[in-house]
């Protein structure tokens, strides 16, 4: 049987190398190996590769959502979780005098931003920059609040 490299199912598929083992990475294809490591496709990984463009096209949709979904499908307590998500309502919080709701939101924002800040500069990936909650402006005013 025939099959293809890496490259020669890039030039093929339309999708760039990088994209190919991005694709394989997160799931969605699994291109076989040679016996050197190299990714090999044949019929099979190409159908898939067609398809998957066409899912993409046909929902207007990208690969993380094809990605999480796969995700979704194998992880029941998150599948749960967001179940839950959905099927939740605001409420406030019963130690939190109504006049206070907004800036105890806005603390638990900070304090959760804050967080994802050391955890990325944790990691040396670059942060976002400024302290406090972000601003938001209003489009049809230009104020901000």
């Amino acid at each position: 049987m025939s099959v293809l490299t890496i490259h020669e199912a890039a030039e093929t598929t339309g999708w760039s190398p990088r994209m190919l083992r991005y694709i394989e990475r997160i799931g969605l294809v699994d291109a076989p190996r040679s016996g050197s490591g190299y990714r090999l496709y044949g019929p099979a990984e190409l159908q898939r590769l067609r398809t998957l463009r066409e899912l993409l096209e046909r929902h207007d949709i990208g690969l993380q959502d094809v990605g999480f979904a796969l995700r979704l499908r194998g992880d029941e307590a998150l599948r749960a979780a967001i179940d839950e998500w959905f099927e939740s309502t605001p409420s406030r919080p019963e130690d939190v005098p109504a006049s206070e709701w907004l800036r105890w939101e806005q603390d638990k924002h900070e304090k959760l931003l804050d967080e994802a800040v050391r955890r990325v500069a944790h990691r040396g990936v670059p942060s976002r920059r400024g302290a406090g909650p972000r601003r938001v402006r209003d489009r049809r005013t230009g104020s901000e609040s």
